[in-house]
């Protein structure tokens, strides 16, 4: 039997009389990528921040790996790798140091912390930076850093808002293998703008329209005879509610 790993139900949130996350129910199992699409202002960031614990809902409620997230936060987040839309912060530290506290705020101690670290790095190909302050490295690099920041614990679960954002093309390519071969043992959802990254990842698209989950369908269904998904992102675009 396929396990959800992540899962709303009827979550919702408003900023004032902005309705920005409004009744959204999904779920993403264990060997898939589900992939957030949507215009700019959408909801999908919101979204993400709500199934992170980042932000608490004003009603409905999400788990992840079965652990209620608003319930059983410490369990839930143990489970969770999440890549935020922002990746600043924590300028002064080295990216080891960095990673450091990022291992140690999920329960790694002692000697496991170096080899989470190696761990992550190798699968990222971070090595070459892991002495460098955060705040001297480029866009790209500091990406790389915070992806490590979600993966350095080896999550069941990993949440990725916009996680290509300032790779090259090269390391684009990279991350996006990682992302397949870590989907055979784990749940993820990721937002992305780049259809042809949605086409060449995701299982199942969710298109977030003003809030509302508008499709929840296979990838196959959405896409045309040759693959694309952009007749589809443009009708769901223009019937948005």
């Amino acid at each position: 039997m396929t396990q959800t790993l992540i899962e709303a139900h009827s979550l919702a949130k408003s900023f004032g009389i902005v309705k920005a996350v409004d009744c959204v129910s999904l779920r993403v199992e264990r060997g898939s990528i589900v992939g957030l699409l949507g215009v700019n202002g959408a909801g999908k960031t919101t979204l993400m921040r709500l199934l992170s614990g980042a932000l608490r809902p004003d009603s409905g409620n999400s788990s992840i790996a079965g652990f209620n997230v608003q319930k059983e936060p410490r369990s839930a987040l143990a489970n969770l790798g999440y890549l935020p839309d922002s990746t600043g912060g924590f300028s002064k530290l080295t990216v080891r140091e960095f990673l450091t506290f990022a291992a140690q705020g999920r329960g790694i101690y002692g000697s496991a912390v170096a080899a989470a670290i190696s761990v992550a790095a190798r699968q990222l190909d971070l090595g070459p930076a892991l002495d460098s302050v955060m705040d001297t490295l480029s866009k790209g690099w500091r990406q790389r850093a915070w992806l490590a920041q979600a993966i350095v614990h080896d999550p069941p679960a990993l949440v990725l808002d916009e996680p290509t954002d300032g790779l090259d093309p090269a390391q684009k390519s990279e991350l996006r293998a990682f992302l397949r071969t870590a989907a055979r043992t784990k749940a993820i959802l990721i937002s992305t703008h780049i259809l042809e990254e949605a086409e060449s990842l995701c299982d199942r698209i969710v298109f977030i329209a003003e809030g509302r989950a508008a499709v929840d369908a296979p990838l196959l269904e959405l896409c045309t005879p040759d693959g694309r998904l952009k007749n589809a992102f443009d009708r769901l675009s223009a019937t948005s509610p």
